[in-house]
């Protein structure tokens, strides 16, 4: 019997080193670094799976489809999406089992699922399209991609511009029946960079759309789908801060869901950074006294689960 069951959302951020150069082995030894955290869930005695990030690595694969256009067609995002589910899903797998060789665990199977995610075509969030990806252009070259292709392009802090996409709220997991089956005995893998976006047409046919699903939301959904006990965002800041990188800077060592809400309404957290991470913990404790969510660094997921680091949200 586990000892619970634990939904771990892992960013993109996180398998990757800012200065080290984004090589395949360079990856791959950030990952290793990662899983070994991941591992010590479970030698604990918990049934993990596992929704990473896909921001730099998704970005790099549009970049190489953009930069071969001359000689092979550009490659649409939810292709992009689905191939980055399956090599970030590899280096899991590998670098799982190498952590967990040599322990009660070490023969436990680590499955990938390419997941599709179903999304509503009427959601606004596709008439302004916010999620940056792929290269930066100068003005003119974003002005003629705008006019040929009919992408939506906006200047990206004084960087250059960039191509932005809907970030529409998953709603169904088109394979949830197999990762339920899968998860009571292996280490599941699962929408990763949020699932591949797809939606449903007239005939029951799925078809990928231009988007982008924020991996917080999708594993919030997984959560609950799979009835976890625990969600666990893993990130870089120690806690979930009021005024953070200000000099009054405070870290939260739990919240409310009243509590989150207010600080929400005060605009505390960043929108695409803190404030879809706050949202999905909301999510999955509002109104269900006996969930937790925790929002930690990936260095200490151990200590968060037990109290010692991270912000624990409950209801």
């Amino acid at each position: 019997m586990a000892k619970g069951k634990i939904i771990i959302a892992l960013g993109g951020n996180a398998l990757e080193r800012e200065g080290v150069p984004a090589t395949a082995q360079s990856q791959l030894a950030i990952v290793e670094q990662a899983c070994g955290y991941l591992a010590e869930i479970v030698k604990q005695g918990y049934q993990i799976a596992v929704v990473h990030g896909n921001g730099p690595q998704v970005g790099r694969i549009l970049l190489a489809s953009e930069a071969a256009r001359q000689l092979t067609p550009a490659l649409p995002i939810d292709v992009c999406g689905a191939m980055s589910e399956g090599y970030i899903g590899y280096h899991i797998q590998q670098a799982m089992r190498k952590a967990l060789r040599g322990t009660a665990q070490e023969y436990l199977p680590v499955v990938t699922v390419v997941t599709q995610v179903v999304v509503d075509a009427a959601d606004l969030r596709f008439q302004n399209p916010t999620k940056p990806i792929g290269p930066f252009y100068s003005e003119a070259e974003a002005r003629l991609l705008a006019e040929q292709k009919g992408y939506v392009m906006r200047e990206d802090a004084g960087r250059g511009w960039r191509r932005v996409v809907a970030s529409p709220v998953p709603r169904r997991i088109v394979e949830i029946e197999s990762i339920c089956g899968l998860w009571q005995s292996a280490i599941v893998v699962a929408c990763g960079g949020g699932g591949v976006p797809v939606v449903e047409q007239e005939d029951g046919r799925l078809a990928g759309v231009e988007a982008v699903i924020d991996k917080d939301y999708a594993a919030e959904l997984l959560a609950e789908q799979l009835d976890a006990d625990v969600l666990l965002i893993l990130t870089r800041p120690e806690r979930v801060c009021l005024n953070y990188l200000l000099p009054d800077q405070i870290g939260l060592e739990r919240m409310t869901v009243a509590e989150a809400e207010r600080y929400m309404a005060e605009g505390h957290f960043a929108p695409g950074s803190m404030l879809p991470k706050v949202e999905a913990a909301l999510c999955f404790v509002r109104g269900k006294p006996d969930k937790r969510a925790i929002i930690g660094p990936l260095f200490k997921a151990v200590e968060a689960l037990e109290g010692r680091a991270g912000t624990l949200i409950i209801a």
